[in-house]
Protein backbone atom coordinates (compact mmCIF):
# COMPACT_ATOMS: atom_id res chain seq x y z
CA UNK A 1 0.00 0.00 0.00
CA UNK A 2 1.29 3.50 -1.03
CA UNK A 3 2.93 5.77 1.95
CA UNK A 4 0.37 8.29 2.04
CA UNK A 5 2.42 10.58 4.20
CA UNK A 6 4.38 10.88 1.22
CA UNK A 7 4.60 14.56 -0.70
CA UNK A 8 2.32 14.93 -3.88
CA UNK A 9 3.16 13.02 -6.85
CA UNK A 10 2.97 16.46 -8.60
CA UNK A 11 2.75 20.11 -7.70
CA UNK A 12 -0.27 22.31 -8.46
CA UNK A 13 -0.33 23.84 -11.89
CA UNK A 14 0.02 27.19 -12.72
CA UNK A 15 -0.76 28.31 -16.40
CA UNK A 16 -4.23 27.68 -17.67
CA UNK A 17 -3.07 25.65 -20.58
CA UNK A 18 -1.72 22.89 -17.37
CA UNK A 19 -4.52 23.51 -15.10
CA UNK A 20 -7.47 23.30 -17.77
CA UNK A 21 -6.32 21.32 -20.86
CA UNK A 22 -3.53 19.44 -20.66
CA UNK A 23 -4.17 18.51 -17.20
CA UNK A 24 -2.49 15.80 -15.13
CA UNK A 25 -5.10 16.15 -12.13
CA UNK A 26 -7.75 13.38 -12.26
CA UNK A 27 -10.20 15.67 -11.19
CA UNK A 28 -9.55 17.68 -14.12
CA UNK A 29 -9.79 14.94 -16.22
CA UNK A 30 -12.91 13.51 -15.31
CA UNK A 31 -14.70 16.53 -16.01
CA UNK A 32 -13.14 16.56 -19.70
CA UNK A 33 -14.32 13.20 -20.28
CA UNK A 34 -17.88 13.91 -19.15
CA UNK A 35 -17.54 16.72 -21.63
CA UNK A 36 -16.31 14.52 -24.21
CA UNK A 37 -19.14 11.84 -23.30
CA UNK A 38 -22.19 15.21 -23.26
CA UNK A 39 -20.86 16.29 -26.40
CA UNK A 40 -20.95 12.62 -27.99
CA UNK A 41 -24.54 11.83 -26.16
CA UNK A 42 -26.14 14.82 -28.11
CA UNK A 43 -24.73 14.18 -31.03
CA UNK A 44 -25.72 10.50 -31.03
CA UNK A 45 -29.73 11.71 -30.15
CA UNK A 46 -29.67 14.16 -32.56
CA UNK A 47 -28.42 11.29 -35.37
CA UNK A 48 -32.00 9.07 -33.56
CA UNK A 49 -34.13 11.73 -34.03
CA UNK A 50 -33.53 12.21 -37.59
CA UNK A 51 -33.70 8.06 -38.12
CA UNK A 52 -36.79 8.02 -35.73
CA UNK A 53 -38.43 10.98 -37.98
CA UNK A 54 -37.71 9.09 -41.38
CA UNK A 55 -39.16 5.68 -39.56
CA UNK A 56 -42.15 7.29 -39.01
CA UNK A 57 -42.49 9.48 -41.77
CA UNK A 58 -40.40 8.14 -44.55
CA UNK A 59 -41.41 10.88 -47.25
CA UNK A 60 -40.72 14.03 -44.89
CA UNK A 61 -38.37 16.48 -45.65
CA UNK A 62 -35.91 17.32 -42.73
CA UNK A 63 -35.04 21.19 -43.24
CA UNK A 64 -31.43 21.68 -43.38
CA UNK A 65 -30.94 18.06 -43.31
CA UNK A 66 -28.91 18.58 -47.24
CA UNK A 67 -26.10 20.82 -45.53
CA UNK A 68 -25.42 17.26 -43.13
CA UNK A 69 -25.00 15.12 -46.57
CA UNK A 70 -25.99 16.45 -50.56
CA UNK A 71 -25.64 12.43 -51.55
CA UNK A 72 -27.18 11.39 -48.71
CA UNK A 73 -29.89 13.17 -48.27
CA UNK A 74 -31.22 15.29 -51.68
CA UNK A 75 -34.08 17.00 -51.26
CA UNK A 76 -33.73 16.78 -47.47
CA UNK A 77 -35.00 13.15 -47.19
CA UNK A 78 -32.74 10.26 -46.16
CA UNK A 79 -31.33 7.77 -48.69
CA UNK A 80 -31.38 4.20 -47.73
CA UNK A 81 -27.81 3.85 -47.29
CA UNK A 82 -27.60 7.44 -45.86
CA UNK A 83 -29.94 5.64 -43.15
CA UNK A 84 -27.83 2.43 -42.45
CA UNK A 85 -25.14 5.56 -42.14
CA UNK A 86 -26.28 7.37 -39.28
CA UNK A 87 -27.51 4.06 -37.47
CA UNK A 88 -23.84 3.58 -37.60
CA UNK A 89 -22.80 6.66 -36.50
CA UNK A 90 -25.19 6.71 -33.57
CA UNK A 91 -24.41 3.28 -32.37
CA UNK A 92 -20.69 3.44 -32.20
CA UNK A 93 -20.77 6.81 -30.51
CA UNK A 94 -23.29 6.13 -27.91
CA UNK A 95 -21.54 2.20 -27.31
CA UNK A 96 -17.91 3.69 -26.96
CA UNK A 97 -17.90 7.62 -26.25
CA UNK A 98 -21.13 7.50 -24.12
CA UNK A 99 -21.91 4.26 -22.09
CA UNK A 100 -18.13 3.84 -21.79
CA UNK A 101 -16.78 7.43 -21.54
CA UNK A 102 -18.61 9.20 -18.65
CA UNK A 103 -19.49 6.42 -16.21
CA UNK A 104 -16.29 4.57 -16.18
CA UNK A 105 -13.76 7.18 -17.50
CA UNK A 106 -14.95 10.48 -16.28
CA UNK A 107 -16.72 9.57 -12.79
CA UNK A 108 -13.89 7.13 -12.26
CA UNK A 109 -11.30 9.71 -12.34
CA UNK A 110 -13.13 12.00 -10.55
CA UNK A 111 -13.64 10.22 -7.25
CA UNK A 112 -11.78 6.55 -7.66
CA UNK A 113 -8.50 9.14 -6.12
CA UNK A 114 -10.60 10.31 -3.80
CA UNK A 115 -12.33 7.74 -3.08
CA UNK A 116 -9.56 5.10 -2.21
CA UNK A 117 -7.55 8.09 -0.28
CA UNK A 118 -5.00 8.85 -2.94
CA UNK A 119 -3.80 12.04 -3.78
CA UNK A 120 -3.93 11.52 -7.03
CA UNK A 121 -3.63 8.33 -9.56
CA UNK A 122 0.25 7.19 -10.22
CA UNK A 123 0.31 7.93 -13.53
CA UNK A 124 -0.78 11.15 -13.97
CA UNK A 125 0.64 11.77 -17.17
CA UNK A 126 -0.87 8.53 -18.71
CA UNK A 127 -3.92 9.79 -17.65
CA UNK A 128 -3.80 12.78 -19.57
CA UNK A 129 -2.48 11.15 -22.34
CA UNK A 130 -5.72 8.57 -21.55
CA UNK A 131 -8.42 11.72 -22.37
CA UNK A 132 -6.58 13.28 -25.34
CA UNK A 133 -5.96 9.70 -27.27
CA UNK A 134 -10.12 9.55 -26.75
CA UNK A 135 -10.58 12.61 -27.47
CA UNK A 136 -8.50 12.22 -31.05
CA UNK A 137 -10.52 8.68 -31.62
CA UNK A 138 -13.63 10.99 -31.39
CA UNK A 139 -12.43 13.83 -33.85
CA UNK A 140 -11.61 11.13 -36.37
CA UNK A 141 -15.29 9.07 -36.22
CA UNK A 142 -16.75 12.65 -36.36
CA UNK A 143 -14.82 13.09 -39.50
CA UNK A 144 -16.10 10.46 -41.58
CA UNK A 145 -19.18 12.80 -42.34
CA UNK A 146 -17.30 14.97 -44.22
CA UNK A 147 -15.92 12.19 -46.60
CA UNK A 148 -17.41 12.25 -49.94
CA UNK A 149 -19.23 9.36 -49.62
CA UNK A 150 -20.33 9.57 -45.77
CA UNK A 151 -19.62 7.55 -43.35
CA UNK A 152 -19.35 3.67 -42.89
CA UNK A 153 -23.23 2.13 -43.01
CA UNK A 154 -21.33 -1.42 -41.72
CA UNK A 155 -23.49 -0.89 -38.66
CA UNK A 156 -21.35 -0.58 -34.74
CA UNK A 157 -20.51 -4.12 -34.88
CA UNK A 158 -18.96 -3.91 -38.68
CA UNK A 159 -19.57 -7.57 -39.51
CA UNK A 160 -17.21 -9.00 -42.37
CA UNK A 161 -17.05 -9.34 -45.36
CA UNK A 162 -18.83 -6.00 -45.94
CA UNK A 163 -16.67 -4.11 -43.76
CA UNK A 164 -13.18 -5.31 -45.30
CA UNK A 165 -14.16 -5.48 -48.89
CA UNK A 166 -12.97 -1.54 -49.51
CA UNK A 167 -15.59 1.00 -51.63
CA UNK A 168 -16.98 -1.71 -53.65
CA UNK A 169 -19.36 -2.67 -50.16
CA UNK A 170 -21.17 0.66 -51.11
CA UNK A 171 -21.45 3.84 -49.62
CA UNK A 172 -18.22 4.45 -46.80
CA UNK A 173 -16.84 1.60 -46.95
CA UNK A 174 -13.79 2.39 -48.40
CA UNK A 175 -12.22 5.18 -46.66
CA UNK A 176 -14.78 5.21 -43.92
CA UNK A 177 -14.23 1.68 -42.70
CA UNK A 178 -10.71 2.39 -41.76
CA UNK A 179 -11.66 6.36 -40.26
CA UNK A 180 -14.13 3.99 -38.04
CA UNK A 181 -11.58 1.13 -37.73
CA UNK A 182 -8.55 3.87 -36.37
CA UNK A 183 -11.04 5.82 -34.00
CA UNK A 184 -11.87 2.64 -32.30
CA UNK A 185 -8.22 1.63 -32.25
CA UNK A 186 -7.25 4.92 -30.44
CA UNK A 187 -10.62 4.80 -28.57
CA UNK A 188 -8.70 0.97 -27.59
CA UNK A 189 -5.17 3.08 -26.51
CA UNK A 190 -6.99 5.66 -24.28
CA UNK A 191 -8.91 2.87 -22.76
CA UNK A 192 -5.91 0.35 -21.74
CA UNK A 193 -4.10 3.69 -20.54
CA UNK A 194 -7.11 4.58 -17.94
CA UNK A 195 -7.73 0.84 -17.05
CA UNK A 196 -3.88 0.49 -15.94
CA UNK A 197 -4.18 3.76 -13.34
CA UNK A 198 -7.47 2.49 -12.10
CA UNK A 199 -6.32 -1.40 -11.30
CA UNK A 200 -3.02 0.48 -10.11
CA UNK A 201 -4.50 3.36 -7.63
CA UNK A 202 -6.80 0.67 -6.34
CA UNK A 203 -4.20 -1.53 -5.11
CA UNK A 204 -1.08 0.42 -4.36
CA UNK A 205 -2.49 4.18 -3.61
CA UNK A 206 -5.05 3.28 -0.57
CA UNK A 207 -4.61 5.42 2.56
CA UNK A 208 -4.04 4.33 6.07
CA UNK A 209 -6.92 1.70 7.42
CA UNK A 210 -8.32 1.34 3.64
CA UNK A 211 -8.35 -2.22 3.60
CA UNK A 212 -10.31 -3.34 -0.10
CA UNK A 213 -13.04 -4.04 1.83
CA UNK A 214 -13.18 -0.72 3.09
CA UNK A 215 -13.42 0.70 -0.34
CA UNK A 216 -17.03 2.27 -1.53
CA UNK A 217 -19.40 -0.07 -3.59
CA UNK A 218 -18.47 3.08 -6.63
CA UNK A 219 -14.90 2.30 -6.18
CA UNK A 220 -15.20 -1.40 -6.36
CA UNK A 221 -17.51 -1.57 -9.96
CA UNK A 222 -15.00 1.00 -11.42
CA UNK A 223 -11.71 -1.79 -10.25
CA UNK A 224 -13.99 -4.36 -11.57
CA UNK A 225 -15.13 -2.16 -15.02
CA UNK A 226 -10.78 -1.55 -15.13
CA UNK A 227 -9.71 -5.01 -15.48
CA UNK A 228 -12.54 -6.11 -17.96
CA UNK A 229 -11.35 -2.64 -20.39
CA UNK A 230 -7.45 -3.97 -19.45
CA UNK A 231 -8.63 -7.63 -21.30
CA UNK A 232 -11.43 -6.50 -23.62
CA UNK A 233 -9.58 -3.89 -25.28
CA UNK A 234 -6.56 -5.72 -25.63
CA UNK A 235 -8.66 -7.93 -28.36
CA UNK A 236 -10.40 -5.15 -29.88
CA UNK A 237 -7.36 -3.16 -30.84
CA UNK A 238 -5.91 -5.91 -32.81
CA UNK A 239 -8.75 -6.74 -34.20
CA UNK A 240 -8.87 -3.63 -35.54
CA UNK A 241 -5.88 -3.28 -37.02
CA UNK A 242 -6.38 -6.46 -38.92
CA UNK A 243 -9.21 -4.36 -40.35
CA UNK A 244 -7.58 -1.81 -41.31
CA UNK A 245 -5.30 -3.82 -43.28
CA UNK A 246 -7.96 -6.19 -45.22
CA UNK A 247 -8.89 -1.82 -46.82
CA UNK A 248 -5.45 -0.88 -46.76
CA UNK A 249 -2.82 -3.78 -47.51
CA UNK A 250 -4.89 -6.36 -49.75
CA UNK A 251 -4.53 -8.84 -46.81
CA UNK A 252 -7.42 -11.56 -46.36
CA UNK A 253 -7.64 -11.87 -42.75
CA UNK A 254 -12.03 -11.30 -42.51
CA UNK A 255 -12.02 -12.03 -46.37
CA UNK A 256 -12.81 -15.39 -47.95
CA UNK A 257 -11.92 -17.38 -51.18
CA UNK A 258 -13.69 -16.82 -54.11
CA UNK A 259 -16.10 -13.89 -52.94
CA UNK A 260 -18.29 -12.28 -55.53
CA UNK A 261 -19.76 -8.43 -55.08
CA UNK A 262 -21.14 -6.64 -57.48
CA UNK A 263 -20.05 -9.24 -60.27
CA UNK A 264 -16.54 -8.78 -59.41
CA UNK A 265 -14.17 -11.55 -57.96
CA UNK A 266 -12.35 -10.19 -54.92
CA UNK A 267 -8.41 -10.94 -54.55
CA UNK A 268 -9.05 -12.47 -51.52
CA UNK A 269 -8.13 -15.68 -50.46
CA UNK A 270 -7.96 -17.79 -47.02
CA UNK A 271 -9.73 -15.38 -44.40
CA UNK A 272 -12.58 -15.87 -42.23
CA UNK A 273 -15.57 -13.81 -41.80
CA UNK A 274 -16.38 -15.36 -38.68
CA UNK A 275 -13.33 -14.57 -37.02
CA UNK A 276 -14.39 -10.97 -36.79
CA UNK A 277 -17.29 -11.76 -35.53
CA UNK A 278 -15.46 -13.90 -32.35
CA UNK A 279 -12.97 -10.76 -32.13
CA UNK A 280 -15.81 -8.69 -31.73
CA UNK A 281 -18.26 -10.02 -29.92
CA UNK A 282 -14.87 -11.16 -27.28
CA UNK A 283 -14.60 -7.81 -26.73
CA UNK A 284 -18.41 -6.97 -27.22
CA UNK A 285 -20.12 -8.78 -24.67
CA UNK A 286 -17.91 -7.52 -22.08
CA UNK A 287 -18.69 -4.31 -23.35
CA UNK A 288 -22.00 -4.40 -21.93
CA UNK A 289 -20.77 -4.61 -18.52
CA UNK A 290 -17.94 -1.91 -19.03
CA UNK A 291 -21.55 -0.04 -19.21
CA UNK A 292 -23.48 -1.44 -16.15
CA UNK A 293 -21.09 -2.66 -13.72
CA UNK A 294 -19.93 1.40 -13.04
CA UNK A 295 -23.65 2.22 -12.72
CA UNK A 296 -24.20 -0.41 -10.36
CA UNK A 297 -21.42 0.46 -8.19
CA UNK A 298 -23.03 4.45 -8.84
CA UNK A 299 -26.49 3.22 -8.24
CA UNK A 300 -25.59 1.37 -4.64
CA UNK A 301 -23.20 4.16 -3.72
CA UNK A 302 -26.32 6.77 -3.83
CA UNK A 303 -28.98 4.44 -2.71
CA UNK A 304 -26.99 3.84 0.90
CA UNK A 305 -26.82 7.02 1.20
CA UNK A 306 -30.40 7.83 0.35
CA UNK A 307 -31.49 5.04 2.93
CA UNK A 308 -29.55 5.84 5.66
CA UNK A 309 -28.33 2.44 5.78
CA UNK A 310 -26.08 0.03 3.81
CA UNK A 311 -27.01 -2.73 1.66
CA UNK A 312 -28.20 -6.31 2.99
CA UNK A 313 -24.62 -7.42 2.02
CA UNK A 314 -21.55 -5.44 0.85
CA UNK A 315 -19.56 -8.22 -0.02
CA UNK A 316 -21.91 -10.43 -1.82
CA UNK A 317 -23.08 -7.42 -3.79
CA UNK A 318 -18.98 -7.25 -4.47
CA UNK A 319 -18.49 -10.84 -4.92
CA UNK A 320 -21.43 -10.64 -8.01
CA UNK A 321 -20.33 -7.65 -9.61
CA UNK A 322 -16.85 -9.64 -9.85
CA UNK A 323 -18.87 -12.78 -10.94
CA UNK A 324 -20.48 -10.97 -13.90
CA UNK A 325 -17.58 -9.77 -14.89
CA UNK A 326 -15.98 -13.20 -15.47
CA UNK A 327 -18.50 -14.91 -16.78
CA UNK A 328 -19.35 -12.03 -19.25
CA UNK A 329 -16.53 -13.22 -21.32
CA UNK A 330 -18.33 -16.90 -21.33
CA UNK A 331 -21.27 -15.59 -23.03
CA UNK A 332 -19.95 -13.84 -25.99
CA UNK A 333 -21.50 -16.74 -28.44
CA UNK A 334 -25.16 -15.82 -27.96
CA UNK A 335 -24.30 -12.81 -30.29
CA UNK A 336 -23.52 -15.92 -32.89
CA UNK A 337 -26.16 -18.26 -32.94
CA UNK A 338 -27.36 -17.32 -36.31
CA UNK A 339 -23.96 -17.61 -37.98
CA UNK A 340 -24.00 -21.06 -38.60
CA UNK A 341 -22.63 -22.41 -34.83
CA UNK A 342 -22.89 -26.14 -34.17
CA UNK A 343 -25.73 -26.73 -32.28
CA UNK A 344 -23.76 -28.33 -29.18
CA UNK A 345 -21.77 -25.33 -29.13
CA UNK A 346 -24.62 -23.30 -29.44
CA UNK A 347 -26.16 -24.71 -26.01
CA UNK A 348 -22.28 -24.28 -24.59
CA UNK A 349 -23.11 -20.36 -24.83
CA UNK A 350 -26.89 -20.67 -24.07
CA UNK A 351 -26.01 -22.36 -20.23
CA UNK A 352 -23.58 -19.46 -19.45
CA UNK A 353 -26.17 -16.85 -20.66
CA UNK A 354 -28.57 -18.11 -18.20
CA UNK A 355 -26.51 -18.74 -15.14
CA UNK A 356 -25.04 -14.97 -15.46
CA UNK A 357 -28.09 -13.55 -14.58
CA UNK A 358 -28.02 -15.67 -10.92
CA UNK A 359 -25.58 -12.71 -9.93
CA UNK A 360 -27.30 -9.78 -11.92
CA UNK A 361 -30.81 -11.30 -9.74
CA UNK A 362 -28.64 -11.45 -6.50
CA UNK A 363 -27.87 -7.78 -6.95
CA UNK A 364 -31.10 -6.90 -7.57
CA UNK A 365 -32.85 -9.12 -5.01
CA UNK A 366 -30.59 -6.63 -2.57
CA UNK A 367 -31.54 -3.87 -3.44
CA UNK A 368 -35.01 -4.28 -3.68
CA UNK A 369 -34.44 -6.20 0.00
CA UNK A 370 -32.08 -2.99 1.10
CA UNK A 371 -34.80 -0.51 0.27
CA UNK A 372 -37.99 -2.45 1.80
CA UNK A 373 -38.56 -0.69 5.27
CA UNK A 374 -36.21 2.07 4.67
CA UNK A 375 -37.15 6.21 4.56
CA UNK A 376 -35.42 6.81 1.17
CA UNK A 377 -35.17 10.49 0.31
CA UNK A 378 -36.25 11.15 -2.79
CA UNK A 379 -34.30 13.78 -4.76
CA UNK A 380 -33.07 13.36 -8.38
CA UNK A 381 -30.31 11.37 -7.95
CA UNK A 382 -32.28 8.60 -5.80
CA UNK A 383 -35.08 8.75 -8.30
CA UNK A 384 -32.86 8.00 -11.38
CA UNK A 385 -31.43 5.09 -8.83
CA UNK A 386 -34.87 3.57 -8.77
CA UNK A 387 -35.04 3.70 -12.46
CA UNK A 388 -31.75 2.37 -13.21
CA UNK A 389 -33.22 -0.72 -11.03
CA UNK A 390 -36.49 -0.43 -13.25
CA UNK A 391 -34.83 -0.30 -16.73
CA UNK A 392 -32.30 -3.18 -15.72
CA UNK A 393 -34.87 -5.43 -14.71
CA UNK A 394 -37.38 -4.82 -17.59
CA UNK A 395 -34.10 -4.92 -20.09
CA UNK A 396 -32.83 -8.48 -18.19
CA UNK A 397 -36.10 -10.26 -18.66
CA UNK A 398 -35.59 -9.75 -22.38
CA UNK A 399 -32.94 -11.40 -22.23
CA UNK A 400 -33.93 -14.66 -20.95
CA UNK A 401 -35.82 -15.32 -24.05
CA UNK A 402 -32.43 -14.35 -26.29
CA UNK A 403 -30.41 -16.71 -24.47
CA UNK A 404 -32.29 -19.80 -25.60
CA UNK A 405 -30.80 -20.73 -29.43
CA UNK A 406 -34.33 -21.79 -30.97
CA UNK A 407 -36.07 -18.30 -29.48
CA UNK A 408 -32.40 -16.26 -30.46
CA UNK A 409 -32.57 -17.63 -34.04
CA UNK A 410 -36.15 -16.00 -34.80
CA UNK A 411 -35.61 -12.90 -32.93
CA UNK A 412 -31.79 -12.23 -33.64
CA UNK A 413 -32.67 -9.66 -36.50
CA UNK A 414 -35.82 -7.86 -35.62
CA UNK A 415 -36.57 -4.52 -32.95
CA UNK A 416 -36.71 -7.37 -29.74
CA UNK A 417 -32.66 -7.56 -29.68
CA UNK A 418 -32.59 -3.61 -30.34
CA UNK A 419 -35.54 -3.16 -27.44
CA UNK A 420 -33.60 -5.50 -25.11
CA UNK A 421 -29.81 -3.87 -25.29
CA UNK A 422 -31.27 -0.38 -25.20
CA UNK A 423 -33.05 -0.79 -21.80
CA UNK A 424 -30.47 -2.98 -20.10
CA UNK A 425 -27.51 -1.46 -21.35
CA UNK A 426 -28.14 1.88 -22.65
CA UNK A 427 -31.11 3.58 -20.71
CA UNK A 428 -29.60 1.96 -17.71
CA UNK A 429 -26.31 2.99 -18.39
CA UNK A 430 -27.58 6.73 -18.97
CA UNK A 431 -29.49 6.57 -15.94
CA UNK A 432 -26.46 5.46 -13.79
CA UNK A 433 -25.03 8.39 -15.30
CA UNK A 434 -27.79 10.95 -14.50
CA UNK A 435 -28.23 9.41 -10.33
CA UNK A 436 -24.18 10.36 -10.63
CA UNK A 437 -24.39 13.84 -12.00
CA UNK A 438 -27.08 14.79 -9.96
CA UNK A 439 -25.18 13.49 -6.57
CA UNK A 440 -21.48 14.15 -7.35
CA UNK A 441 -22.67 17.36 -8.79
CA UNK A 442 -21.81 19.74 -5.50
CA UNK A 443 -18.63 18.17 -4.61
CA UNK A 444 -16.90 18.77 -8.14
CA UNK A 445 -18.01 22.41 -8.81
CA UNK A 446 -19.36 23.42 -5.37
CA UNK A 447 -23.06 24.33 -6.49
CA UNK A 448 -26.53 22.50 -6.24
CA UNK A 449 -28.30 21.14 -9.53
CA UNK A 450 -32.01 22.49 -9.48
CA UNK A 451 -33.87 19.71 -7.85
CA UNK A 452 -36.88 20.47 -9.49
CA UNK A 453 -35.89 20.16 -13.07
CA UNK A 454 -33.65 16.72 -11.97
CA UNK A 455 -37.24 14.98 -11.00
CA UNK A 456 -38.82 17.13 -14.19
CA UNK A 457 -36.30 15.21 -16.05
CA UNK A 458 -36.61 12.33 -14.06
CA UNK A 459 -40.03 11.72 -14.88
CA UNK A 460 -40.03 12.57 -18.54
CA UNK A 461 -37.23 10.46 -18.90
CA UNK A 462 -38.43 7.67 -17.29
CA UNK A 463 -41.68 7.38 -19.28
CA UNK A 464 -40.25 8.62 -22.32
CA UNK A 465 -37.80 5.61 -22.22
CA UNK A 466 -40.36 3.13 -21.60
CA UNK A 467 -42.59 4.01 -24.04
CA UNK A 468 -39.96 4.00 -26.86
CA UNK A 469 -38.34 0.63 -25.77
CA UNK A 470 -40.87 -1.34 -25.03
CA UNK A 471 -42.95 -0.97 -28.14
CA UNK A 472 -39.63 -2.79 -29.72
CA UNK A 473 -40.44 -5.84 -28.10
CA UNK A 474 -43.39 -6.13 -29.65
CA UNK A 475 -42.38 -5.12 -32.98
CA UNK A 476 -39.53 -7.63 -33.03
CA UNK A 477 -41.92 -10.47 -32.02
CA UNK A 478 -44.46 -8.87 -35.36
CA UNK A 479 -40.62 -10.19 -37.10
CA UNK A 480 -40.20 -6.14 -37.68
CA UNK A 481 -37.12 -6.61 -38.99
CA UNK A 482 -33.90 -4.05 -37.44
CA UNK A 483 -32.04 -1.89 -39.69
CA UNK A 484 -35.38 -1.62 -42.39
CA UNK A 485 -35.53 2.14 -43.05
CA UNK A 486 -38.65 1.68 -44.65
CA UNK A 487 -41.66 -1.02 -44.11
CA UNK A 488 -42.88 -1.09 -47.40
CA UNK A 489 -44.11 -5.37 -46.74
CA UNK A 490 -48.33 -5.84 -46.49
CA UNK A 491 -46.65 -7.18 -42.43
CA UNK A 492 -45.25 -4.34 -41.79
CA UNK A 493 -47.56 -1.17 -43.38
CA UNK A 494 -49.79 -2.21 -39.80
CA UNK A 495 -46.75 -1.41 -37.53
CA UNK A 496 -45.81 2.54 -39.39
CA UNK A 497 -48.71 3.33 -36.50
CA UNK A 498 -45.98 2.18 -33.75
CA UNK A 499 -43.43 3.81 -35.23
CA UNK A 500 -44.68 7.09 -35.20
CA UNK A 501 -45.97 6.65 -31.84
CA UNK A 502 -42.25 5.52 -30.58
CA UNK A 503 -40.62 8.65 -33.04
CA UNK A 504 -42.95 11.00 -30.94
CA UNK A 505 -42.32 9.40 -27.80
CA UNK A 506 -38.34 10.01 -28.51
CA UNK A 507 -38.61 13.30 -29.43
CA UNK A 508 -40.53 14.17 -26.15
CA UNK A 509 -37.56 12.39 -23.98
CA UNK A 510 -35.11 14.44 -25.86
CA UNK A 511 -36.34 17.31 -25.40
CA UNK A 512 -35.91 16.11 -21.31
CA UNK A 513 -32.32 16.11 -21.89
CA UNK A 514 -32.40 19.82 -23.33
CA UNK A 515 -34.21 20.44 -19.88
CA UNK A 516 -30.72 18.18 -18.18
CA UNK A 517 -28.54 20.29 -20.25
CA UNK A 518 -30.07 23.76 -18.99
CA UNK A 519 -29.69 22.73 -15.05
CA UNK A 520 -26.52 21.55 -15.94
CA UNK A 521 -25.21 24.38 -17.41
CA UNK A 522 -27.27 27.15 -15.43
CA UNK A 523 -26.06 25.44 -12.27
CA UNK A 524 -22.56 25.35 -12.85
CA UNK A 525 -22.50 28.91 -13.44
CA UNK A 526 -25.83 30.07 -11.36
CA UNK A 527 -26.74 27.66 -9.08
CA UNK A 528 -27.22 27.82 -5.38
CA UNK A 529 -23.74 27.10 -3.04
CA UNK A 530 -23.50 23.84 -1.87
CA UNK A 531 -24.67 24.50 1.67
CA UNK A 532 -21.49 22.40 2.92
CA UNK A 533 -18.90 20.22 2.17
CA UNK A 534 -21.34 17.25 2.89
CA UNK A 535 -24.93 17.72 1.57
CA UNK A 536 -25.94 14.51 1.52
CA UNK A 537 -24.59 13.24 4.64
CA UNK A 538 -22.33 10.91 3.28
CA UNK A 539 -20.08 8.82 4.56
CA UNK A 540 -17.44 7.62 2.43
CA UNK A 541 -13.80 9.94 1.71
CA UNK A 542 -15.05 12.02 -1.05
CA UNK A 543 -17.46 13.98 1.54
CA UNK A 544 -14.62 14.38 3.72
CA UNK A 545 -12.69 17.06 1.80
CA UNK A 546 -13.20 20.46 0.60
CA UNK A 547 -15.83 21.58 -1.94
CA UNK A 548 -14.61 20.97 -5.38
CA UNK A 549 -11.37 19.30 -3.55
CA UNK A 550 -7.95 20.85 -3.81
CA UNK A 551 -5.11 19.84 -6.22
CA UNK A 552 -3.81 16.74 -4.37
CA UNK A 553 -7.19 16.03 -2.64
CA UNK A 554 -7.19 16.80 0.76
CA UNK A 555 -4.91 19.15 1.52
CA UNK A 556 -1.67 19.24 4.14
CA UNK A 557 -3.58 16.25 6.08
CA UNK A 558 -4.31 12.66 3.99
CA UNK A 559 -6.80 10.89 5.57
CA UNK A 560 -6.87 8.12 7.83
CA UNK A 561 -9.54 5.41 7.98
CA UNK A 562 -11.51 3.75 10.75
CA UNK A 563 -14.52 2.49 9.59
CA UNK A 564 -16.72 0.58 6.48
CA UNK A 565 -17.60 3.11 4.30
CA UNK A 566 -20.99 2.96 5.02
CA UNK A 567 -21.88 3.45 8.62
CA UNK A 568 -25.57 4.76 8.50
CA UNK A 569 -27.79 4.97 11.53
CA UNK A 570 -25.11 3.30 13.89
CA UNK A 571 -26.50 2.68 17.47
CA UNK A 572 -24.82 5.19 20.31
CA UNK A 573 -23.31 7.41 17.41
CA UNK A 574 -23.59 11.21 17.84
CA UNK A 575 -25.22 11.32 14.80
CA UNK A 576 -27.44 8.79 11.90
CA UNK A 577 -23.62 8.66 10.08
CA UNK A 578 -20.29 8.09 10.69
CA UNK A 579 -17.64 9.46 8.61
CA UNK A 580 -15.20 6.72 7.29
CA UNK A 581 -12.08 8.95 8.70
CA UNK A 582 -13.65 9.99 11.72
CA UNK A 583 -12.38 8.66 14.59
CA UNK A 584 -15.25 8.18 16.45
CA UNK A 585 -14.78 4.81 18.15
CA UNK A 586 -18.92 3.11 17.87
CA UNK A 587 -19.34 -0.84 17.29
CA UNK A 588 -21.22 -1.43 14.52
CA UNK A 589 -22.04 -5.22 13.71
CA UNK A 590 -22.06 -4.04 9.67
CA UNK A 591 -18.51 -3.90 9.97
CA UNK A 592 -17.76 -7.41 11.20
CA UNK A 593 -19.56 -8.67 7.72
Amino acid sequence: MHDMSAPAVHGAPTSFIRKHVFSTDHKVIGKQYYALALVAAFVGMFLSWIMRIHLGWGSFAIPGLHLLSKTGAPGDVLTPEYYLQLMTMHGTIMVFFVLTTAPFAAFGNFFLPIQTGAEDMPFPHFNMMSFWVTFVGFLVLVASFFLGDGPTLGGWTQYAPLSAIGSVGGPGEGLGVVLWATSIAIFCIGQLLGSLNFITTTLDMRCKGMSLMRLPLSTWAWFITSIMGLTAFAVLLPACILLILDNVAGTSFFVASNLVINDQMLPHSGGSTLLWQHLFWFFGHPEVYIAIVPGMGIVSHVLITNMRRPMLSHRVLIYSMGSLAVLSYMVYGHHMFVSGMNPISSLAFSFPTLVITIPSTIVVLIWLGSLYGSRLRINAASLFALGFISMFISGGISGFFLAQPSIDIMLHATYFVVGHFHLVMGVAAMFGIFAGTYFWFPKMVGRMMNETLGKIHFWMSFVGAYCIFMPFHYLGIASNVRRYQAFTDDYLIPLIPVHKFITIAALFTGFAQLIFLYNLIHSRFWGAHAPNDNPWEGTSLEWSTATPPPHNNFGDKMPVVYHDPYQYSVEGASADYIMQASPENVHSPDEEK
